[in-house]
C-alpha cells in the first residue's frame, strides 16, 4: 500500500510520510487495504507465472538436449519473459482491483469507493467501467511482468547455474543466494514499468471521460517532463523490501516443489 501511494504521489513522498499521514488520519488498517486482492493476485499471477516459467524451462533444456546446444542465459530469459506476459494476463483484473483498492484512500470521501472485498471491487468495476475496465493497463502489467520474471526468474536461473558450476555450496544456500541475486535484478528492471502501471490502472475517468494518460508512453512524457526521469525510481528502498522478501520465500519454495515433484 506504501509503495501505491509513493508513487501516485506528486510530491516528495516517502514511506515515513505515507505511514505518517496514515496513523494521523487514525486509518491504520488502510495499510492492509487491498489484502484480499493482493492474495488473489498472487494465487492467479504468481501460480500461472511460476508453472509456467518451470514448464518453458524443461522444455527448452529437452530441445538443447535433442539439438545437441546449450542451455544459457538467453534460454532462461525467455523462459521468465514468456512466463511473466502469460501470468500478467491472465491475474490482470485481481492486479487492477488491488491498485484500486489501495489509491481509494487517496481520494475525498465523496469519491470513493470504499470497496468492501477484492469481489466488490471486480464487480464494481464491471458494473462502472464493462468487462474491459478489469483489463485496464494491462499493457504495462504485462511489460512490468516481463521485466520482473526477466529479473527474478531468469537471474535466479543463472545465479543457480553459476553457483552450482563455481562453488561447492550446499543446495539449499545456494537457492537462498540465487533468490538474493534475484529479486535485487527483479526491482532494478521493473520499478520504471510498475511505477507507470499504478499511475495508469488508478486513474478514473473524469465527468467528460478524459483521463490524465492516454497510454504508456504518454505517461512516460508527462511524467518525465513534469516530475523528471529519477521520478520513476523513487521509492525503491519500499519497493525492494516489498519484492525481495517475496522473491526470495517464493523462489525457495517453488525450487524446492519443482526438485521433488521431478
Amino acid at each position: 500500500m506504501i509503495k501505491v501511494r509513493i508513487q501516485l504521489s506528486e510530491g516528495a513522498a516517502t514511506p515515513v510520510t505515507v505511514l505518517r499521514q496514515v496513523v494521523s488520519q487514525g486509518r491504520v488498517l488502510d495499510l492492509y487495504s487491498g489484502l484480499s486482492a493482493g492474495i488473489l493476485r498472487q494465487v492467479v499471477y504468481g501460480t500461472a507465472r511460476l508453472g509456467l516459467f518451470f514448464t518453458f524451462e524443461d522444455m527448452l533444456k529437452q530441445r538443447a538436449r535433442r539439438d545437441g546446444t546449450t542451455y544459457g542465459f538467453l534460454e532462461r530469459a525467455s523462459a521468465g519473459i514468456a512466463a511473466g506476459a502469460l501470468g500478467a494476463t491472465i491475474g490482470n483484473p485481481a492486479e487492477v482491483a488491488l491498485i484500486r483498492m489501495q489509491s481509494d484512500g487517496l481520494l475525498p470521501a465523496s469519491q470513493r469507493a470504499n470497496y468492501r472485498s477484492v469481489f466488490h471491487a471486480l464487480s464494481s468495476i464491471t458494473r462502472n467501467e464493462g468487462v474491459r475496465g478489469l483489463w485496464s493497463g494491462a499493457y504495462p502489467t504485462i511489460i512490468r511482468a516481463m521485466a520482473v520474471n526477466f529479473g527474478q526468474l531468469a537471474f535466479f536461473s543463472e545465479s543457480k547455474h553459476q553457483l552450482t558450476e563455481r562453488t561447492a555450496l550446499s543446495e539449499q544456500t545456494k537457492t537462498v543466494a540465487a533468490s538474493c541475486i534475484a529479486g535485487f535484478f527483479a526491482a532494478f528492471f521493473s520499478l520504471p514499468f510498475d511505477f507507470m502501471k499504478s499511475r495508469l490502472q488508478s486513474q478514473r475517468k473524469s465527468a467528460d471521460g478524459a483521463v490524465r494518460y492516454k497510454g504508456m508512453l504518454d505517461c512516460f512524457v508527462k511524467v518525465s517532463k513534469d516530475e523528471g526521469l529519477l521520478r520513476f525510481y523513487r521509492g525503491f528502498g519500499t519497493y525492494f523490501m516489498r519484492l525481495a522478501p517475496h522473491t526470495v520465500i517464493a523462489l525457495i519454495v517453488a525450487d524446492n516443489l519443482n526438485m521433488r515433484l521431478r
